[in-house]
């Protein structure tokens, strides 16, 4: 599937600041279920340098710095074409070793999973997480599919544009929330039974006919034999080639869009942005 999509991210400021360092992951992944062909990158108000590098989650953001000058308005804008790949999610061999939970990881590589296994101490999750191994069987892959449609099917979809996931117990409690709340709680059910897991933020091609578009965030899960595979809970499906993935890491937190902050004095900030999706 090729796509051209524009993201266009507004600061605006009540009064004139001082643009610090931002740091932008806005550049699309190209692996092995997507590939990048263009990217361009438009900043307002103009800048005096900027970096690109791969973090440490294998991850192309963006650094950006500005000159000494006031503003009262910040612009962000990305243009991409990409393709997506992925007509198969369950194209893979699973290992054999790792078809039953807990799966027993190689000490080298648990070693090297470690940030995406840190499990929480919520019993809301490990009560949850206990249902579903019993549920599935213990069974590695029914596991996750189990629990990607028991939240798509228990717990009402939210918008909320801004601040951070929600505690992953709050939301099953409450049984709704945003597509980060999701993908937060859904790595930390994986994450108790023993299952690598990361949040990955990017977009998702939902109905066509719905002209409004937002950033959307899923679960990549490390499974043997297939290596990190996406799993989206605020559908109920596993991903294939209808998503697009800017970033993922251990921590929500790290896969912002536009991380950044100013200097000013009693300064309040709006943040809007647009979001188009086009099929080519």
């Amino acid at each position: 599937m090729d796509l051209n999509i524009e993201h266009i991210t507004t600061y605006r400021y009540s009064e004139a600041v001082r643009l610090q360092p931002h740091l932008l992951r806005l550049r699309p992944r190209c692996d092995v279920a997507q590939t990048l062909h263009n990217f361009s990158l438009t900043v307002a108000p103009l800048l005096i340098g900027s970096s690109q590098w791969i973090d440490l989650d294998g991850n192309s953001p963006t650094q950006v710095w500005f000159d000494d000058q006031t503003t009262h308005q910040s612009v962000f804008t990305a243009r991409s074409q990409v393709s997506t790949l992925c007509t198969n999610p369950f194209n893979f061999l699973l290992a054999p070793w790792a078809g039953q939970l807990p799966i027993d990881y190689p000490q080298s590589w648990a070693k090297q999973l470690q940030p995406y296994l840190m499990a929480t101490s919520d019993p809301i999750i490990h009560t949850l997480a206990r249902r579903c191994l019993q549920e599935s069987a213990g069974d590695t892959l029914n596991f996750v599919k189990l629990i990607t449609e028991k939240i798509h099917t228990h717990c009402t979809y939210q918008i909320r544009d801004l601040g951070g996931p929600l505690a992953a117990g709050t939301t099953w409690e409450e049984q709704r929330g945003s597509c980060r709340d999701f993908a937060e709680l859904m790595m930390a059910v994986c994450r108790s039974v023993g299952l690598a897991a990361r949040f990955v933020s990017g977009y998702e091609l939902g109905n066509p006919e719905i002209a409004e578009n937002h950033l959307h965030g899923w679960v990549e899960v490390y499974l043997p034999g297939g290596g990190w595979r996406g799993w989206d809970p605020t559908y109920g499906l596993a991903v294939a080639d209808r998503h697009v993935a800017l970033a993922a890491s251990a921590y929500s937190r790290l896969t912002m869009p536009v991380e950044g902050t100013f200097s000013g004095r009693g300064v309040s900030v709006s943040m809007s942005y647009e979001l188009s999706l086009e099929l080519t």
